[in-house]
């Protein structure tokens, strides 16, 4: 069993880790030995922050097209075969041997910990652990190691869901944000006493719980209003093979950093302040498969430095404000989806997509189009929405069934609500 340094270590021995992380890649990484060898980089001449970034980030294009290039080791010691999401375009393929699988396992096992589960919890996973999705098997892994007991729901069907939660008591789910109000929605037409079932709290993942200024969410406000439950907020994704999670404090997401060493840049690529908005670019510690080396996300967040009430004295980084690519620029305003499903959120409205397009002089165009089933009229979204955004966006009316194709393509694993046309 791979043996991993506890998350609580100083910086001076995170740089050890880093330095260690260098050494392996230059050593093992085809592709690295030739950014190093194009950029007459000397790995043991790099002695800070300042030097390390000097090594040219790493994007998801090049992740993409030069694939295998990144494969450290044989191909025949790789047992867990994965591929990212595809949010901004085709799947990238990722790959795991067993110190990989363990080292997913303690993440989630400390991520775990830090939103106060425990073995002697019970977990419900409201995530699919098939169709390549790394995230569902990581909380498997997790929770194993922890020692807790786990039922296995996979996503969806809120029959079953219910069900689970009332043979095995679940104290805690693993779930999408929104998925909850499907299983509040359902349990009041199936006169389901939702309110008084063993569930606690949610580890809730691909939606953000926080805005910008550290506040809850409308989407956090509105399922609490409902159901009494303590959400914890996450952040992680399938280059990282990391979590950063929420701690009872609810002020940011902490991030481990004997896995991982996260740097949030501005345009100019220098670090931003504390609580600025900046790119964040990740180097994932102690990865064997696929080492990556100051890989850019394209995810708009911000670092927190200051103590948490927890008393981790981790960096924290703030709720993702938007990608990088998906930024809108409307009437002079510029905004990120988020803002317009901040928005939406706040309205209770949740059956809807965004669509964004170029109009004859190369102009932002933002559509949003609503399912005939919501009540509300779309002058009065319109209205609704101006008032929190400053600008005034297109509402059109749809059916229930387009909606749905779009907003849940068979090839996703994940709701699409954001749909970027603007290069098409």
């Amino acid at each position: 069993m791979k043996d991993f340094l506890s998350p609580e270590i100083s910086h001076q021995e995170q740089w050890k880790l880093i330095k260690q992380h260098l050494d392996y890649a230059s050593q093992n990484s085809p592709f690295y030995k030739q950014i190093f060898k194009e950029n007459a980089i000397d790995i043991s001449a790099i002695k800070n922050e300042v030097d390390f970034r000097r090594i040219p980030m790493t994007t998801k294009e090049e992740l993409q097209q030069q694939n295998l290039d990144f494969l450290a080791v044989d191909y025949t010691e790789i047992i867990d075969h994965v591929t990212t999401s595809g949010t901004l375009g085709n799947p990238v393929n990722f790959m795991l041997n067993e110190a990989d699988l363990q080292r997913l396992a303690y993440n989630e096992y400390e991520s775990f910990k830090i939103a106060g589960i425990t073995k002697n919890d019970v977990v419900q996973i409201t995530t699919t652990l098939d169709r390549r999705f790394m995230a569902g098997m990581a909380y498997f892994l997790g929770l194993r190691k922890l020692g807790a007991g786990i039922i296995r729901t996979g996503s969806g069907l809120p029959g079953l869901q219910w069900d689970s939660i009332k043979r095995f008591k679940p104290k805690f789910l693993v779930a999408v944000p929104s998925f909850l109000l499907k299983l509040i929605d359902y349990a009041k037409k199936h006169n389901i006493d939702y309110k008084s079932s063993s569930v606690r709290g949610v580890i809730c993942i691909g939606e953000s719980l926080l805005n910008e200024k550290l506040e809850d969410s409308a989407l956090r406000k509105k399922i609490q209003e409902l159901w009494n439950i303590e959400l914890f907020s996450t952040y992680a994704s399938t280059e990282m093979a990391t979590a950063f999670t929420e701690c009872e404090f609810h002020k940011g997401n902490h991030i481990l950093p004997n896995l991982i060493y996260p740097e949030v840049l501005n345009e100019e690529g220098a670090p931003v302040e504390n609580g600025e908005i900046g790119e964040l670019v990740v180097t994932p510690l102690q990865v064997e498969s696929m080492p990556l080396i100051r890989y850019a996300t394209g995810d708009m967040v911000m670092q927190i430095y200051e103590p948490c009430d927890c008393e981790r004295n981790s960096v924290r980084i703030g709720p993702v404000i938007g990608r990088k690519k998906q930024m809108l620029k409307v009437k002079g305003t510029s905004l990120y989806p988020q803002h317009i499903q901040e928005g939406m959120n706040a309205l209770e409205i949740s059956e809807y997509i965004i669509e964004a397009k170029k109009d004859d002089f190369g102009n932002d165009q933002i559509c949003i189009k609503v399912s005939e089933e919501v009540l509300m009229k779309p002058t009065k979204i319109q209205e609704l929405l101006r008032d929190k955004l400053q600008i005034k966006l297109e509402i059109q009316q749809i059916s229930a069934s387009e909606l749905f194709q779009k907003k849940f393509p068979k090839e996703s694993r994940k709701p699409i609500i954001f749909h970027d046309l603007r290069s098409i």
